[in-house]
């Protein structure tokens, strides 16, 4: 009899597939590595596994342990097929942005799902990253994998991914693209892939809102880079160990609707039913394709989840249409919004250290309400609104008296310039009175909620 001992036993050895329509006009070949053929339909299971079973052999988790993780939803999906096969209980952190789907998939294999807000630093106490580790500290026997600095994630795509692609390519494969977001799926297959043949190009991609592209390009963590994104699964605010930048030839970002289009056209067109990043890793890298791809070339684009984490976002059409990301509505962009102003409007900033009175002359010279805050280097550090003035003047009319710095808010948000009306309008709301956006030549510009209004109803 042939048979498996467990679900776990059945994870890797996933397919390729090629890709036949979506790849119209493009040279070479493009084989999909389709990662929904492991148990819990994501590449993910390769890592939990790993995790697991390396803190076993080192004695960092007992029988009747609890794992506690941070995760988008997929690590979290292959850790609780690992502790139900293996006898564990587990607890799960995630952002708020996160699929409905993904949750109740969770909660439906036992484990506990705690929801925190996305919109944070990752090390703020409420941050997803922060509490899973603090409750790691707080529960007896558990262990906190932390995928994204647990190097047994690299290594174990090192030792399957990798070479299951080899193997299957012949040796053949001369290009290798994947979403980034922990680094392990990306670098660990890199680094088997370019042991075996150094000429292997990898392409990551990357989401605006994450910092990876430019800092691979300059060097520099630009915290400027980082704004609310909505594709799951790919980028970040933080610098993972499994990210090895040495690894990665080149980085491609990839727009939020962008995405969402080409993972319906997967469904529909080659019959893939994949997740969001999934539709980003391929639009992506056949961006990347039509300019650097020969006929004798080889790509494999790994395709890392399946579409039943996103039937309420992508697969719906009413949210689609909410977001701008189907035309049965034409919203403007905040690209639109920048050229409408003609060039005009530089953007006002106010010194931290001026004094309130003087900034509230300067607010009323210009006739804006709310203005960003800058130190002498020109970083914008925070914010100042009328209003905000207005209620700590009422309560102490010293203020006015105070440097700008003691009373400015969080800065405002930096967005893409590729969203859409009604998705800056949903980011715009009392803790954030308006939003910034850099355009082509990285000037900064402001929009406001006068510029959603206007360009609503022009």
């Amino acid at each position: 009899m042939k048979y498996y001992n467990s679900i776990i036993d059945t994870i890797g050895d996933t397919p390729l597939v090629k890709l036949n329509k979506v790849t119209k006009g493009i040279r070479g070949t493009v084989l999909a590595k389709v990662e929904y053929f492991n148990p819990g339909n994501s590449v993910k299971d390769r890592i939990a596994v790993r995790m697991i079973e390396d803190a076993e052999k080192a004695g960092t988790i007992q029988p009747g342990g609890t794992i506690i993780e941070g995760t988008s939803g997929n690590t979290g999906f292959g850790l609780a097929l690992a502790a139900i096969a293996k006898g564990y209980k587990c607890i799960f952190t995630m952002a708020d942005k996160q699929s409905k789907e993904k949750i109740d998939i969770l909660r439906a294999v036992g484990a506990d799902v705690v929801v925190c807000p996305t919109n944070v630093e990752p090390d703020d106490p409420r941050s997803y990253y922060s509490v899973a580790k603090r409750l790691n500290r707080e529960i007896p026997n558990s262990i906190y994998p932390n995928q994204y600095d647990n190097l047994s994630n690299t290594a174990a795509h090192y030792d399957t991914t990798g070479p299951e692609i080899w193997r299957d390519t012949e040796g053949k494969i001369t290009h290798f693209a994947a979403g980034v977001g922990t680094g392990g799926t990306i670098c660990g297959t890199a680094k088997f892939l370019k042991e075996q043949n150094p000429n292997v190009v990898t392409v990551g991609i990357d989401t605006y809102g994450s910092v990876f592209k430019k800092y691979k390009e300059t060097g520099i963590f630009d915290q400027r880079e980082v704004y609310p994104y909505l594709t799951e699964g790919i980028g970040e605010d933080i610098l993972p160990q499994n990210v090895d930048f040495s690894l990665i030839d080149h980085f491609v970002k990839v727009t939020d609707k962008d995405a969402a289009i080409m993972a319906r056209r997967l469904s529909r067109e080659e019959g893939l039913f994949v997740g969001w990043s999934t539709g980003s890793a391929v639009h992506g890298a056949l961006e990347w394709a039509r300019e650097h791809l020969t006929d004798d070339d080889v790509l494999i684009i790994l395709l890392p989840d399946h579409g039943t984490r996103y039937l309420g976002k992508i697969y719906n059409d009413t949210w689609m249409k909410d977001h701008g990301f189907l035309e049965s509505r034409e919203f403007s962009t905040a690209r639109d919004i920048v050229r409408s102003k003609n060039g005009k409007g530089t953007l006002t900033t106010v010194d931290w250290d001026l004094k309130v009175g003087d900034a509230i002359r300067l607010l009323n010279q210009h006739s804006i309400s709310q203005i960003p805050v800058t130190e002498a280097n020109g970083e914008i550090v925070g914010s100042l609104t009328d209003s905000t003035i207005l209620s700590k003047l009422i309560e102490d009319p010293a203020v006015k008296d105070l440097t700008v710095g003691e009373v400015m808010d969080k800065p405002f948000k930096f967005v893409a310039l590729d969203n859409t009306v009604d998705v800056l309008s949903s980011l715009i709301d009392r803790d954030n009175k308006a939003l910034l956006v850099r355009d082509e030549n990285q000037q900064v510009h402001i929009i406001t909620q006068a510029d959603l209004l206007a360009a609503i109803t022009n």
